[in-house]
This record gives structure tokens, C-alpha cells and sequence, in this order.
């Protein structure tokens, strides 16, 4: 198997020298990084690209979708805040790694994909891992997964046009969601917070997702 074992020197010296990048960016809570250093990166990339595994960068999967950059699922985290018994609703599954690393964080972990043969794969990286706070669900990320609701924190790894109104409703009191809001091609990383009083937004700042296919994103071409 080309995968190495967790614990491959140099899958170690190259995924703390990601952290170190990482830190350079601006994250500096030591629960996020600890769990940058428990998940390892190359165990949810397809072979051909694990190479790159390590790099602070977007990585191709298939099926159109990427990995996210770390640093930026680093200030996801980071800016959400997970709490140990938080119960967190993440939208684009994608590789799994985003998942797992909330899983470190998180009480329970609800992620749903709609490509189904990513969701398979993430599956099966993330068994391999042994997490037992972990659902996953193949469908339309747009409309949320209402059965488990509500949620503490909610992450969209994906650019909608607007922020799903079914996503909102499905926040706790005090909950947080992190969406890339804008076109097809260049978004704004946006905080929305559901107060005793009403909602709030927060611009984070610019970034580049994938679309946000569904319901309520953009429709397939």
C-alpha cells in the first residue's frame, strides 16, 4: 500500500512543518494545532496527489472538489470556537480531513457530502481512524441534516450566493456559522451568529471556495 503508517518520520517532520505555517498565519489556539498534529493529512488524499499532502494548499480530489487549504480550516476552527460538547453540522465532507479534525474538537460531528463516492472514501479513512463521534450523510448540504438539530457551530466548505436560510434555522441559541458568501468564482468567509436577540453577520474576509451546490446554492450547469 503507498500509504504510509501514522507515525512515518517523514510524514511527521512534513506535518510540523504545516503546523509551524499555519501558526505563522495567525492561529495560535493550542487545542486547533494539537489536533493539525493528531490527524494525518495524507491518510485522506488519493494517492496520486499525497505527495503534496503537507503543503498549505488546496489539493484536488476528484469529482471537481478540493481539499481546503489547511490554514484555512485552521481559522474555521479557530474562529468557531468548538467547544468539547459541541454537536457541529459540517457541510462538504469533501476528503474527510476537516471532519476528523473537528472530531478531536467536537462532542459529535454531523457531515454531510453530496458525491457519494467522496463521502465512501472519507468513510473509510475515517473508520481507519477509529472516531466514534463521527455521522456522515450522502444529500444536499444546502438544506442541513434537520434530524440532529440544533448545532453549536455549523462550517460550509463550499461558496453559496447567499447564506440558506435553512441553515440559520437550524443554529442554536449562541451558535456560529462559518459560509464563503459571493459569485461562482470569489467570496467572503462569513460569520453568522444566532443570539438571543436575532442574527448577526460578520464579514471574516475574502477567500475562493467551490460552489455550493443544492436547493438553496448555485444550480449545476
Amino acid at each position: 500500500m503507498a500509504v504510509d503508517t501514522l507515525n512515518d518520520s517523514r510524514w511527521l517532520r512534513q506535518r510540523r512543518a504545516l503546523i509551524e505555517a499555519i501558526q505563522e498565519k495567525g492561529i495560535h489556539k493550542l487545542e486547533v494545532l494539537r489536533a493539525f498534529d493528531l490527524v494525518p493529512r495524507h491518510l485522506f488524499l488519493p494517492e496520486s496527489v499525497q505527495h503534496r499532502s503537507y503543503e498549505d494548499a488546496a489539493i484536488p480530489i476528484g469529482f471537481g472538489q478540493t481539499a481546503s487549504q489547511p490554514s484555512i480550516q485552521a481559522l474555521y476552527i479557530q474562529t468557531l470556537g468548538i467547544e468539547p460538547n459541541d454537536r457541529v453540522l459540517e457541510i462538504g465532507t469533501g476528503s474527510g480531513y476537516q471532519t476528523a479534525l473537528l472530531a478531536h474538537l467536537a462532542g459529535h460531528v454531523y457531515s454531510i457530502e453530496r458525491v457519494r463516492e467522496l463521502s465512501m472514501r472519507a468513510r473509510t479513512a475515517l473508520d481507519r481512524m477509529r472516531f466514534s463521534n463521527i455521522a456522515l450523510l450522502v444529500g444536499d448540504g444546502t438544506i442541513g441534516w434537520s434530524k440532529y438539530a440544533p448545532y453549536d457551530a455549523i462550517l460550509v466548505a463550499a461558496g453559496s450566493p447567499t447564506v440558506p436560510q435553512a441553515l440559520v434555522d437550524q443554529l442554536a441559541v449562541n451558535g456560529r456559522m462559518l459560509i464563503p458568501v459571493g459569485t461562482r468564482d470569489e467570496q467572503v468567509l462569513t460569520l453568522v451568529r444566532r443570539t438571543p436577540h436575532g442574527i448577526e453577520t460578520e464579514a471574516i474576509g475574502g477567500c475562493v471556495f467551490v460552489p455550493l451546490l443544492g436547493r438553496f446554492g448555485w444550480p449545476e450547469r
